[in-house]
């Protein structure tokens, strides 16, 4: 899956899609693929911050297709902006098709990571 994005951005996570993950309808919830790509956007924050993290904002998300059950999915970060506290980080999540060699871009989004100390007080990030 990796040769088909840009080298600029780094797999930060790949996970499988499960039964117990689906909505009503049967197919993977989005909440589930939002954690997903919160979990490998935080990654990317940490690594660029080299401190804790937490999600202060999802600036945008947007669901492109459906994933279902057993489709292997790969997120991945990019760095887009660095504040004097903030790291903002696009992720993109992508999902290999369960049995199938297609590999489809699922969403994409925003998600906006603020530098903590151990006291949960902004920290700002040496860079």
């Amino acid at each position: 899956m990796d040769k088909y994005l840009p080298p600029n951005k780094f797999l930060a996570i790949r996970a499988l899609a499960m039964p117990k993950d689906t909505n009503p309808g049967g197919d993977i919830f989005g909440g589930w693929l939002m954690s997903q790509m919160d979990i490998g956007a935080a990654s990317a924050a940490v690594a660029t911050a080299k401190t804790r993290v937490a999600t202060v904002a999802i600036e945008s998300l947007h669901f492109l297709k459906p994933i279902y059950v057993g489709d292997e999915v790969s997120i991945y970060a990019e760095v887009q902006r660095i504040g004097r506290t903030s790291v903002h980080v696009k992720a993109e999540a992508w999902a290999k098709r369960h049995l199938l060699d297609d590999i489809v871009h699922v969403a994409e989004g925003i998600f906006v990571f603020v530098s903590i100390d151990n006291e949960y007080n902004p920290l700002e990030i040496k860079h």
